[in-house]
């Protein structure tokens, strides 16, 4: 499976951040001074941590690394933290994310990995190293459940520690692997390796990237990448790639205070030096700070491809989106869009979830469609402040993706945050502005996202939307008011196919998850008495509740084996309208029991798990043929009418190549069924 940090690589020099111990100790010395653990801040002061990340973003910055140099147990263990150690590795790479969505640049985010600080390893103490491994596939495992891109290993002296981290990482899964040794002044690790063995050594790990960085400055940096270089020709051309993130020159103690010498305009000098002798990682460790990657970025540009590079593969660039400037004809009905023509041509159709960026850059989301177009897409859902979490409008980005892409999407819009007269407001803008459909949600609980304190409004719910959006295709507005036209919205609802046969008690669960009150539901919601349901036969009643109100296709929860569907339609009976099934793709045995045991109206069977956690390191391909069986399987039966699909962290070269191959076996299928 390709993966897009490397391909990146592969396409000329990329700018990693610089130190992070450095920044945290300049804006937060009372942590250092008092003997506070700097790992720890993500959990204590997350906000000083991103901020550092969105610096070095601002900065130029193509990867930034987890706040978790020394998140391992053992290290932790010194500070009374040790059990505290998956966490903290997790909420780093989360922040990490966050620092990355807010800036809205395709950057990858890496786990950065640093030694155990065990002392006296050897290749010969048999359980010190399976200690050794078992520490640093916990971080990593971590790392990985929290959506890293990456891993860098980094600022390892011992040789022998240093390959149980890199097995760790391989066991863990297949991301991308970086690993880094510091040497001395002499050229050699503390353990006496020199360049040369390190590389090797590394390469027949099966690592993608060897390097050096931290203890000695770019002029020992450089000679000892150059020596790396020399002892991998006899590989092959590109079957290793090169990094160098040195330190800022020798540290001076001044009051108390490392201060470090070399300045943005030597570390930009060597930039150009480290990337005419071939690496293509170059950062900064101890001593650079934004300014330093920003000199380096500077000096860097003239070492990229003529065309932009481009982050996915086979991806176009995306420039920014023209303005609009076409009339929007009011005088007339909007056509059919062409979700619905093809739902109603019979063809199976494909489309991939989008989440809108938290900050103000589109880039990053226009990148990732760009790629999912050239794979084919032609639709993407876009929802709408996921998790009630503050996004990006899914209007803007909906029009953002059909100005710079053509791509049509079904928005997610909720009632959670639009009284009713907002909730019409914006669906006039959204029909003006040629969104047309429309996926009706009630909306994630408000106590889930990052403002639990405020006030959900509901004045109707999912059904009451429903509703409004068949009276406004009818040409009038929820007070009966003309619109002067017919709107032509085409009307989604949301199924939960995930049900149990538990009884719940429904006004009691609504407080619970702080639900809207039966007093905001429509008549077609309330007809039905739902004092005490079972959640199954609730579900299947609001669902019949949306039919009855106009839902002209359903879109559902993720499922993991055929058995669900199966139940609902027997017990449904036969659906008078499209069904789209979704699903997100499983990409390793961790993934899959968070979804099973944190995500709300997602199960995944023990027989998928188990499937899982034998794949170990094929987790991700694993994942993604149980995709393709479930949604091939239900297609072939004709028991649903198109899939979308939900990629992880952003990743969409997970779920491209997967649409890809559906849509060309649909295609094949309607061609036959059609002949």
């Amino acid at each position: 499976m390709s993966e897009p940090f490397l391909n990146r690589l592969r396409q000329g020099p990329l700018l990693c951040d610089g130190a992070m111990g450095t920044m945290l100790y300049a804006r937060a010395p009372e942590h250092s001074t008092h003997g506070r653990c700097f790992d720890e801040l993500v959990l204590t002061a997350p906000e000083l941590v991103q901020e550092i990340h969105r610096d070095y973003i601002r900065a130029g910055a193509q990867v930034v690394e987890t706040n978790t140099f020394g998140a391992n147990t053992a290290k932790l263990s010194a500070y009374g933290l040790a059990e505290s150690a998956r966490a903290i590795n997790r909420r780093a790479a989360q922040i990490a994310r966050e620092a990355r969505e807010i800036a809205g640049q395709p950057v990858f985010v890496a786990g950065a990995v640093g030694p155990s600080g065990l002392l006296n390893i050897g290749p010969g103490d048999e359980q010190k190293l399976a200690t050794l491994r078992t520490l640093f596939r916990d971080q990593i495992e971590a790392l990985v459940e929290g959506g890293v891109d990456l891993i860098i290993l980094e600022t390892f002296s011992n040789l022998a520690e240093l390959r149980q981290a890199a097995l760790a990482a391989r066991e863990v899964g297949g991301l991308p692997l970086v690993a880094q040794m510091t040497f001395t002044e002499e050229g050699q690790t503390t353990a006496g390796a020199t360049p040369t063995e390190a590389a090797l050594a590394l390469a027949a790990l099966g690592v993608d990237v060897v390097g050096t960085n931290c203890s000695i400055g770019p002029a020992g940096a450089f000679d000892a990448v150059r020596e790396m270089s020399g002892g991998l020709a006899s590989l092959g051309a590109g079957a290793v790639l090169l990094s160098a993130q040195p330190n800022a020159g020798l540290p001076t103690r001044v009051e108390n205070r490392f201060l470090y010498v070399s300045t943005p305009h030597y570390f930009a000098d060597y930039a150009r030096q480290f990337a005419d002798a071939g690496v293509s990682l170059i950062g900064g460790c101890c001593g650079t700070t934004p300014d330093h990657i920003a000199a380096m970025h500077e000096a860097l540009a003239g070492y990229l491809p003529d065309s932009a590079p481009t982050l996915w593969p086979v991806a176009a660039p995306v420039s920014a989106p023209p303005v609009m400037t076409e009339a929007v004809d009011m005088g007339a009905s909007a056509p059919q869009t062409r979700f619905r023509q093809e739902l109603e041509a019979g063809r199976f159709v494909v489309s991939i979830e989008l989440d809108p960026p938290k900050g103000l850059n589109p880039t990053k989301i226009l990148d990732g469609a760009a790629y999912l177009k050239n794979m084919g897409v032609t639709f993407v859902n876009i929802a709408d402040s996921p998790m009630a979490r503050v996004r990006m409008s899914c209007m803007a980005m909906a029009r953002l993706l059909r100005d710079a892409l053509d791509l049509e999407a079904i928005i997610h819009f909720t009632t959670r945050d639009r009284n009713l007269m907002a909730v019409q407001s914006d669906l006039l803008g959204a029909h003006a502005l040629g969104i047309h459909n429309i996926l009706a949600l009630t909306g994630d609980p408000l106590h889930a996202g990052n403002y639990p304190n405020l006030t959900g409004v509901w004045d109707v719910d999912s059904v009451g939307l429903i509703d409004i959006l068949r009276g406004m295709n009818a040409g009038h507005d929820a007070a009966g008011a003309s619109l002067g036209m017919n709107a032509a919205f085409h009307i989604g609802s949301a199924l939960n196919l995930n049900m149990e046969d538990t009884a719940i008690d429904i006004e009691r669960e609504r407080s619970r998850r702080k639900l809207p009150t039966a007093r905001h539901e429509t008549r077609a919601a309330s007809a039905h008495p739902q004092a005490h349901l079972t959640e199954t036969e609730l579900e299947l009643r609001r669902l019949r509740a949306k039919l009855d109100a106009g839902a002209q296709y359903i879109m559902t929860q993720p499922i993991y084996d055929l058995e669900p569907l199966e139940r609902f339609l027997t017990t449904f009976g036969p659906v008078p309208v499209p069904l789209i099934l979704g699903m997100i793709p499983l990409h390793s045995s961790k993934h899959a029991e968070y979804l099973h045991n944190e995500v709300p109206g997602i199960s995944i069977p023990d027989a998928v798990r188990a499937r899982m956690r034998a794949a170990g390191d094929r987790g991700r391909e694993v994942g993604i043929a149980l995709a393709h069986e479930v949604i091939t399987q239900a297609r072939d039966r004709r028991l649903i009418q198109g899939c979308y699909l939900m990629p992880s962290y952003g990743r969409y070269d997970l779920v491209g190549e997967l649409a890809q191959e559906l849509l060309r076996t649909a295609s094949t299928a309607d061609a036959r069924r059609s002949s």
